[in-house]
């Protein structure tokens, strides 16, 4: 059997979806989402670079606080497949021993910046023993502002049991993001889903009963 090498979904008959935030933390897009998930006691995973949260400490331990979880997202946000493997090592250990000294715990997830990864790459986070974090509603871009419409159209779409969904709450204006997410967070609460870390998620892989 292939290995997986991108996980965007798992297969479970529970009402489960784990929904994603990239390139964080910013210090004004972060804590709106901490309140949108506070509102329904949600969790959500928020995969951040290195960078940021250098920047922002608060935020990262404010997250974790809070019980969400913070996925490698490398340091400083390159491509992998066009690093050599020291520095493909060198930006997930960083990540890494930052979010560990911050909060404690060591991140257990991972999502490649832009999704770009190489056999390369496949065969450090195997040996890290990171899962690769992908996603259902790439279509959305949500990163280049294709307005709220079309991001909730393209994520209502990719919606069942044991999604995992991505938007972004770092670099740039990320507004649309935030209020597609207000609106579909209501959405799936309504329609009965529990909101879940990925971590949480990837444990109830195969649980189809």
């Amino acid at each position: 059997m292939a290995e997986v090498e991108m996980i965007n979904e798992v297969q479970t008959s529970e009402r489960v979806i784990a929904i994603t935030f990239d390139d964080g933390p910013n210090p004004i897009f972060t804590p709106q989402l901490f309140q949108i998930f506070s509102e329904v006691q949600g969790r959500a995973t928020f995969f951040m670079i290195g960078e940021q949260m250098a920047e922002n400490p608060g935020l990262v331990k404010q997250a974790a606080a809070l019980g969400h979880e913070i996925g490698n997202h490398t340091y400083t946000h390159p491509k992998l497949s066009e690093l050599s493997p020291e520095s493909c090592l060198a930006e997930v250990e960083g990540n890494e021993k930052l979010v560990q000294e911050l909060t404690g715990v060591k991140p257990v997830v991972l999502r490649p910046p832009y999704l770009d990864y190489s056999g390369e790459t496949l065969s450090i986070m195997k040996e890290k023993g990171y899962p690769m974090i992908g996603a259902l509603n790439t279509e959305a871009q949500d990163w280049d502002q294709p307005g709220v419409d079309h991001i909730l159209s393209v994520t209502r779409k990719c919606v069942g049991n044991g999604s995992i969904l991505i938007f972004h709450d770092g670099y740039g204006d990320r507004s649309q993001s935030i209020k597609a997410v207000r609106i579909l967070v209501k959405e799936l609460i309504e329609q009965g889903y529990q909101l879940v870390t990925v971590s949480e998620l990837l444990k109830l892989a195969g649980n189809k009963e």
